[in-house]
């Protein structure tokens, strides 16, 4: 059935009549007939979504108000955060387009956009965000699949710091005098290192879910809603003793409260100042605890349920490569092939025939 654009007075209206006999007529409150013709298409396409028991295909910037209502309570405070973000900052020109309009050729020229401010790696994570978006409203139906095929661009990683064992005391130290008039912002650090903890989890860490008993703490608000026990090192079980209460957080802020976003960004860089230290943060404290672990030779599987992800290539993203530790095999290696002698009255240089 055709759809019939005509004018009342001043402004468009439009007029058509659904498969089952019923008729709509209604105003689009536009005097220019380009913008009246947009409103009375998608008032169509929903209407027959709708008449078929479908939902309405939406704009990107009402998908994103969808999430937020629908989804963002159950979300994580970092994962909001970075969805309003998007919102605010990071559409480049397709809030106003109908997600089913999101073809590849507007995502590439949106990312091209976003490059020309940006570096690739934070490209990348615009489009992870987007497709998190999309990917939600394929899942409730409202579209069959993402309506672009957009690759991931590749870029040069850059190495990651993680806290250097031989700084670690002098660096605590120093964050201990950076935060003398917030003691809990020195306690939530040292949870994030401690025991792999995300920033916005120190922050709402609580003593009840510590069982001194079998030393592990159980998270028990996390991104991805898992309640897996972690095991506690003695160092942090000793700190943490001292200042034992029953229940409530482990390192409140004013009146009570968890410690706000970006509580720890402030004494961190001062102790990074402090200790000639670059890049350490909230998130690199967590990439360094598990960067110690697999050190140690914690299976794979075995950080995966630590650090509480999903997918073990997450997991292995953490991991900082640690030269020392090749350094030392050859040594051993070395002292395997020569048996302990020495030619010369100095170590041969390399294995030889004999």
């Amino acid at each position: 059935m055709t759809c019939t654009l005509f004018k009342v007075g001043k402004y468009y209206h439009y007029r058509f009549r659904l498969a089952g006999g019923e008729r709509r007529q209604r105003t689009t409150h536009e005097i220019n007939h380009r913008r009246a013709h947009a409103i009375m298409a998608k008032a169509y396409a929903d209407a027959v979504l709708l008449a078929g028991g479908l939902q309405p295909i939406p704009t990107l910037a009402a998908l994103i108000e969808q999430w937020e209502a629908l989804r963002g309570p159950n979300a994580s405070a970092s994962h909001r955060r970075g969805i309003d973000v998007f919102k605010r900052r990071h559409l480049h020109g397709l809030g106003q387009l109908l997600i089913s309009e999101l073809d590849t050729d507007r995502v590439e020229k949106a990312r091209s956009d976003h490059l020309a401010t940006r570096k690739a790696a934070t490209a990348n994570h615009w489009l992870r965000k987007l497709k998190l978006l999309v990917r939600w409203a394929v899942k409730r139906k409202i579209i069959a699949a993402l309506p672009w095929d957009v690759p991931m661009l590749p870029f040069q990683k850059t190495p990651r710091v993680t806290l250097p064992t031989r700084s670690t005391d002098d660096w605590f130290a120093a964050l201990d005098k950076a935060t003398t008039r917030s003691p809990s912002t020195a306690i939530a650090v040292r949870l994030m290192y401690g025991l792999g903890l995300r920033e916005s989890e120190a922050a709402t860490a609580r003593w009840e879910w510590i069982d001194w008993e079998r030393r592990t703490y159980t998270p028990g608000i996390t991104k991805g809603k898992e309640a897996v026990p972690i095991p506690m090192p003695r160092w942090l079980l000793a700190h943490l003793g001292a200042r034992r209460v029953p229940q409530g957080l482990i390192a409140p802020g004013k009146h009570g409260n968890p410690l706000p976003n970006g509580f720890a960004r402030y004494s961190m860089q001062r102790a990074n100042a402090a200790t000639s230290l670059t890049g350490i943060t909230p998130h690199r404290l967590r990439g360094t605890c598990a960067t110690l672990l697999s050190e140690e030779g914690t299976p794979i599987q075995t950080l995966q349920a630590v650090m509480r992800h999903k997918d073990p290539k997450t997991t292995m993203a953490y991991l900082e490569v640690n030269m020392e530790i090749a350094s030392r095999a050859q040594d051993r290696i070395e002292d395997k092939i020569h048996s302990g002698r020495k030619i010369g009255g100095a170590r041969q240089t390399g294995p030889t025939d004999d």
